[in-house]
């Protein structure tokens, strides 16, 4: 399948492309970059949607979307997160539309656990209410413009993604100068929630719900045994062989982050209930073993 990727770049997409490539397919990655390079696997790389025709598609892999986690969520920062993704994934979907009866029949797009707020213990599934809150709205309103593409046909499928683990990006790379000092440990209390993912499975996700035309609505995106956040802590610090004993207060992260410390406190007990009982088989299933994998 000829597959466009936005936000192939970014830290799911550099590891998508090869995976797309080495399994047959053509991905095109649509890029924000003045004069984008193509990452490796990708056929080619473009700075404007409008250059490519939707009708030599046969889908849509929709990943675009400014990190969540980098600086305070001031209402400028809100603005820009809420823009980059919704805007986006509006702009994807009325390209979409110009295809008319030819073009992607396909449109597999990122949301985030962020969608449900906190949920304290209680495990959650794809039927699970949300929360209201800054994350929820935000998804929310991502998930509304992806789901307008099912109105020219395509099937829509939603990604709820948890916490992306690989050692060069997103959140374990923040955490890692800490932990490999040995002044790593615990958040606020430990006891919320963390539900963590390998790159490596975030990646076959895309490629089963991409290939797997019965696939359509929302999935959570996360491995099916999540931990506390002091049963993370414990386990990355096995992994790096350091202590990781010391407690950041849950004062201090609401001093230092504001609002967005909420990402770092929110508990969410997400179970991949759809992705399980369909047929998908996670590679990393157990954090030590995934932990292992990453750092080995």
């Amino acid at each position: 399948m000829r597959v466009l990727v936005t936000g192939g770049t970014g830290f799911v997409g550099q590891a998508l492309c090869p995976s797309l490539a080495a399994a047959g397919h053509e991905p095109v990655v649509l890029t924000r970059q003045a004069s984008p390079r193509p990452p490796a696997g990708a056929a080619s790389a473009v700075a404007r949607l409008e250059a490519l025709d939707p009708a030599t598609f046969d889908a849509v892999i929709n990943l675009a979307g400014a990190p969540i986690g980098e600086g305070r969520w001031t209402d400028a920062r809100k603005r820009l997160l809420l823009k980059s993704r919704v805007e986006t994934t509006r702009r994807v979907v009325e390209w979409m539309g110009r295809a008319k009866a030819a073009g992607p029949r396909s449109l597999i797009s990122a949301s985030a656990v962020g969608y449900y707020g906190e949920q304290g213990d209680r495990p959650i599934t794809e039927e699970t209410r949300p929360a209201a809150g800054f994350t929820h709205d935000l998804c929310a309103a991502w998930e509304r413009e992806a789901e307008k593409a099912g109105q020219f046909g395509p099937r829509v499928c939603l990604m709820r993604i948890g916490v992306v683990l690989d050692r060069d990006g997103g959140a374990l790379a923040k955490m890692l100068p800490a932990f490999r000092l040995g002044a790593g440990g615990p958040l606020g209390s430990g006891r919320h929630y963390f539900p963590w993912i390998h790159r490596a499975d975030v990646v076959a996700v895309c490629q089963w719900l991409l290939e797997n035309r019965q696939a359509r609505g929302a999935y959570n995106v996360s491995a099916p045994t999540p931990v506390t956040n002091a049963e993370f802590t414990r386990a990355l610090g096995r992994a790096l062989r350091r202590p990781a004993v010391l407690p950041v207060p849950q004062a201090a992260l609401k001093l230092l982050f504001g609002e967005m410390s909420q990402l770092l406190l929110v508990s969410d007990r997400m179970l991949p209930k759809r992705l399980l009982e369909e047929g998908f088989r996670f590679r990393y299933a157990d954090l030590d073993v995934a932990l292992a994998s990453i750092f080995s």
